[in-house]
């Protein structure tokens, strides 16, 4: 006599020492989450597997009922035509590799990753020359035929680096003459030389924050819009287009680009450090004393004037870098509007970090030259 034992979808039914599990109801995606986890938790002994109970089945339902009859080494029966055919199909396509792939050992993996880095930096080297070399052929080019350049996108990027810039750079610039003037007062009034915060806002204004600021504001504002403008004509066909009627990119939106950065960022650059030494001298006049007119009078005298050629030597290198590191990035954009949000930031982060690096070598080389 048979001793019926019912689940909530399946039987078991044993008969004369020989169990069969006879599956119930629709075996779908929808349907076959308890059931599958019931038969993953059944250890018994099975001898075949019934569905002639079953109703619909799709894939999902097939590789369950495949799988737990592979794992018990059981028959299934009871199987419709079409779901027959079904089952067989994925138990031919059925994989016995490891869902997971072996993970190496810690020391491997940093040094394989570390390879990769290495060997796609060696690439973007060999790519970034390439398109260096590509911009001095378009400018050779353009010097050997001046009419060739595109004279009035390069005055639209006049206006888009440089005059649409002035009101950002403003307010920042005030800002940072007042935090200059109002931290150095702060510890220069313990040994009673608050006078010194003049020299202190004027020389680092002039030589250092005034055209770093900009160069960064310059990166995360410009670059960043060049990266993304060139990489969204990479994207959509325009710069193929381009060369197909006989226009060079390098020509038509990266010597404009970067020529537009380079000739900007000096006056950029002044006019920032001219604003920071005025918020400078506001915040002294308010809170140390110092009159707004003395301070300004008071600069002329401290600060030497090659401090102000530091600056206005370092700031077209600054533009150079910002300007390349934006187009080369959008020039690089392929495959998906994904990928011109990706080029973009590099872009900020490349121009950002070469801007700080170069920043330092600059110091070390004006102070061997006597200019500290």
């Amino acid at each position: 006599m048979a001793v019926m034992r019912e689940w909530a979808d399946f039987t078991v039914q044993e008969a004369g020492g020989r169990t069969t599990v006879r599956l119930e109801g629709p075996l779908l995606v929808a349907t076959i989450g308890v059931l599958d986890r019931k038969l993953r938790e059944f250890t018994d002994p099975v001898q075949a597997v019934d569905i002639s109970d079953a109703g619909d089945i799709d894939t999902v339902g097939a590789w369950v009922v495949w799988r737990f009859a592979d794992e018990h080494k059981a028959p299934i029966t009871g199987a419709s035509e079409q779901a027959g055919k079904l089952i067989a199909t994925v138990g031919e396509s059925a994989s016995t590799a490891p869902i997971a792939p072996e993970r190496p050992p810690l020391p491997i993996r940093v040094a394989a990753d570390t390879g990769e880095k290495v060997i796609a930096f060696g690439h973007g080297v060999v790519r970034f020359v390439g398109f260096l070399g590509m911009m001095i052929v378009a400018s050779g080019r353009v010097m050997l035929h001046p009419t060739r350049f595109a004279y009035r996108a390069l005055v639209r990027q006049f206006e888009l680096v440089g005059v649409s810039a002035i009101g950002i750079i403003t307010l920042m610039s005030f800002l940072i003459g007042i935090v200059i003037a109002q931290q150095g007062a702060a510890q220069l009034r313990q040994f009673g030389a608050e006078i010194y915060t003049i020299n202190l806002t004027g020389r680092l204004s002039l030589r250092e924050l005034g055209v770093l600021m900009t160069a960064i504001m310059v990166a995360g504002r410009s670059g960043s819009a060049f990266a993304a403008q060139i990489g969204t004509m990479k994207l959509t066909e325009e710069i193929d287009a381009m060369r197909t009627i006989g226009v060079s990119p390098m020509e038509a939106l990266v010597l404009p680009r970067v020529m537009a950065a380079v000739l900007m960022m000096p006056l950029l650059g002044f006019f920032s450090s001219v604003v920071a030494i005025i918020g400078g001298a506001f915040i002294a006049d308010l809170t140390l004393g110092i009159p707004f007119l003395t301070f300004l009078s008071r600069i002329q005298e401290v600060v030497p004037i090659y401090d102000l050629w530091v600056g206005l030597i370092k700031a077209p290198v600054f533009g150079l870098i910002v300007a390349l590191a934006g187009c080369y990035q959008g020039m690089q954009v392929q495959g998906s509007s994904e990928d011109v949000g990706l080029r973009t930031t590099k872009a900020v982060v490349q121009a950002i970090f070469m801007v700080i690096v170069l920043d330092a070598f600059f110091a070390v080389f004006f102070t061997e030259l006597g200019w500290a």
